[in-house]
């Protein structure tokens, strides 16, 4: 049976295998990017300055990022809530960091987030939450287990292109905890990413 959250002890973090590539080193495009993602979330996520090692992959990844989240008519609370379940169950801590706070002020519970293996059990969601918490444990454990019987389930709750949205945020997120668990990635803190006083200056000149 999966541990739940809480009940397994992550190994403690050590220091990522890769460095971050600071502002000062990009393009003045990827210098924009920075600044925007900055300025939405008080960071630059690690795993993001990492992936600008390769600007175009950075720069298209983020795209994909923000089409998978932001668009479509899913509720961005519910795809948090199977992004959460996902690193859950891949045990990374870097997406756990900063998903689970997201997930919360979506209006997750933390009852709900610590205990979400006991989804099954739980009367805290619906059945159209339970279907996609169950694709979304399915898909990351083996995904040639998805029967048609499961599928069937989940056109009774979601149409086709609702069903594209939750597999697209499952993937990517098993995309990322693998990229970050392979790399140690390490949380992000705030105020990490930011210009530094001397790139501010000349920004503002």
């Amino acid at each position: 049976m999966q541990p739940k959250m809480g009940e397994t002890d992550f190994e403690e973090a050590k220091m990522s295998r890769i460095r971050r590539v600071e502002r000062r080193e990009v393009s003045p495009e990827i210098v924009a990017l920075y600044d925007q993602i900055y300025a939405q979330r008080g960071n630059v996520p690690n795993m993001f300055r990492t992936m600008a090692h390769r600007p175009e992959i950075f720069r298209t990844m983020m795209s994909h990022f923000a089409a998978v989240l932001n668009t479509g008519t899913v509720s961005t609370a519910l795809k948090e809530l199977i992004i959460v379940r996902t690193s859950q169950i891949n045990e990374t801590p870097y997406c756990l960091a900063s998903h689970t706070v997201l997930a919360r002020n979506l209006g997750w519970t933390d009852e709900q987030l610590t205990h979400l293996a006991e989804w099954p059990e739980r009367e805290d969601f619906t059945a159209a939450e339970k279907a996609a918490l169950r694709l979304a444990e399915t898909v990351t454990r083996n995904a040639h287990a998805v029967t048609d019987e499961q599928f069937a389930e989940l056109r009774e709750y979601y149409s086709e292109g609702e069903i594209v949205e939750l597999l697209c945020a499952i993937g990517l997120f098993n995309y990322f905890n693998r990229f970050n668990n392979a790399l140690r990635m390490e949380p992000t803190k705030p105020g990490e990413g930011a210009a530094t006083e001397q790139e501010a200056a000349v920004k503002m000149a």
